[in-house]
């Protein structure tokens, strides 16, 4: 298996000075992964240091909470795929999924889906914090929308385990019968942790440990 196709190389801290981004950027590079998953404000700087690979610029919006308004996250999409964003991964309104406002989870997905077109959008659902029961939904509701990808994790719970082999094979049931794939991202830290990711049906892992886990 070529692992490194699945790896988006991460970079979110907000302390990451420019000189962990290069780092980040030449690993990603000397490695061939298949993208760099970066704040908005890197975004440019990444697409120009990237030109000329094929290694994809993902940008997060909306990151860590998801709590700000529908508009603002497609703006914020909006100005990242300018600068040159290939993928969107935006965190979903999750108090909408625990007050069972589902009609306001689905138009924020599809407001940001709206701004981007065909840009690739990914729906960080943040399971740390969701029931068994509303992980099925949120995942429905993704369906629904026509998102591109379910995402696990952000990766900023306080004490969350992120992204875990049962949830996987509970978002791909809710998925089934869709084309909407699973990025695995939040604590993969080892080989043999990524590989059981895959195999329970990722198509994407997210992580700040890449070389690691080649």
């Amino acid at each position: 298996m070529e692992l490194e196709k699945y790896i988006e190389h991460t970079l979110l801290k907000q302390d990451a000075s420019k000189e962990d981004l290069i780092k980040l950027l030449n690993e990603a590079k000397e490695h061939n992964f298949a993208g760099v998953c970066v704040n908005g404000c890197n975004v440019k700087f990444a697409k120009d240091f990237l030109k000329n690979t094929n290694i994809k610029v993902v940008s997060v919006v909306g990151f860590p909470l998801g709590a700000c308004l529908s508009e603002v996250k497609a703006f914020e999409a909006q100005k990242s795929v300018q600068n040159g964003a290939d993928e969107i991964d935006m965190v979903i309104n999750v108090q909408s999924i625990k007050d069972k406002d589902f009609v306001y989870t689905q138009k924020d997905i599809e407001t940001v889906k709206k701004a981007i077109g065909n840009i690739p959008l990914k729906v960080i659902i943040e399971t740390d914090l969701l029931t068994k029961e509303e992980i099925i939904k949120a995942c429905e509701i993704i369906k629904t929308a026509k998102a591109d990808y379910a995402k696990t994790s952000t990766g900023f719970v306080k004490n969350g385990i992120g992204a875990q082999v049962e949830d996987i094979k509970l978002m791909k049931e809710a998925l089934k019968n869709s084309s909407v794939k699973i990025k695995a991202s939040g604590g993969i830290k080892t080989h043999e942790q990524a590989l059981s990711l895959i195999e329970a049906g990722a198509s994407r892992l997210g992580t700040s440990s890449g070389i690691k886990l080649l």
